[in-house]
């Protein structure tokens, strides 16, 4: 299910922001899961909670603070370093090598950067895996954002200073509706990532994000299709 551009909608853009999870690999890979397991082990040890409470705790602290980690800094005061050390050590095996998409993200013209909630090891790890890892002139990550997570505000305005980054001449590819509004707010051109073959009526593609869906300008489930139709 893909929206495909006209190379038009692009032709502006010099600098092109991909998320990580879910995005620069496909959601079926599930990679993701080993992360959320480790991070509700991490709760349930942290809290001496029974898994299941500890599931529900950290799914509260996603819902209220946008991420895991920073609930856990708010509320607990844990260490950051610690926390991202012990749910990123996962196996990234389940990656396959992807050098379609890679040569689809070379020929983008301009610079292309990682913009994760995640931290640079796990970016690097995860991309590095796909084979793409050398195609980014950057990684902007949760330690860069200075923990602040999207979808708030600040951590794209910092992104946007030290990167050099002009929003008007930018396009952002995000598996989350709520992750595109600064973008699209700010100037970008904004991609959503689905799952593939992801095929409900359209107002359920945004799942939790109902009140985002005009901060979207394009949806696809094929990320490599969906480049390579701007430059064949």
């Amino acid at each position: 299910m893909t929206n495909l551009p006209e190379p038009h909608h692009f032709a502006h853009v010099t600098d092109w922001v991909f998320d990580m999870d879910n995005t620069l690999y496909p959601h079926d890979t599930n990679l993701f899961s080993q992360v959320d397991v480790r991070m509700t082990s991490y709760v349930s040890e942290l809290l001496q909670l029974p898994r299941d409470e500890a599931r529900k705790v950290q799914k509260q602290f996603y819902q209220d603070y946008g991420t895991t980690l920073k609930g856990l800094m708010e509320c607990h005061n844990i260490d950051p370093d610690d926390f991202l050390a012990k749910v990123h050590d996962i196996d990234y095996t389940w990656l396959k090598p992807d050098p379609l998409l890679g040569e689809a993200i070379a020929r983008l013209p301009g610079r292309k950067f990682i913009y994760t909630n995640g931290d640079r090891k796990h970016a690097e790890n995860a991309a590095a895996q796909l084979g793409i890892l050398d195609r980014f002139d950057d990684i902007f990550d949760i330690v860069a954002a200075q923990l602040v997570p999207k979808p708030e505000r600040a951590p794209y305005e910092l992104f946007y200073k030290q990167c050099g980054i002009n929003p008007q001449k930018a396009a952002m590819f995000e598996d989350l509706a709520r992750n595109l509004v600064v973008p699209k707010t700010t100037g970008m051109r904004t991609v959503l990532i689905v799952p593939n073959n992801f095929e409900p009526d359209f107002s359920e593609i945004w799942e939790s994000d109902p009140a985002f869906t005009d901060h979207v300008d394009f949806v696809t489930d094929n990320l490599t299709e969906f480049l390579t139709a701007l430059h064949p």
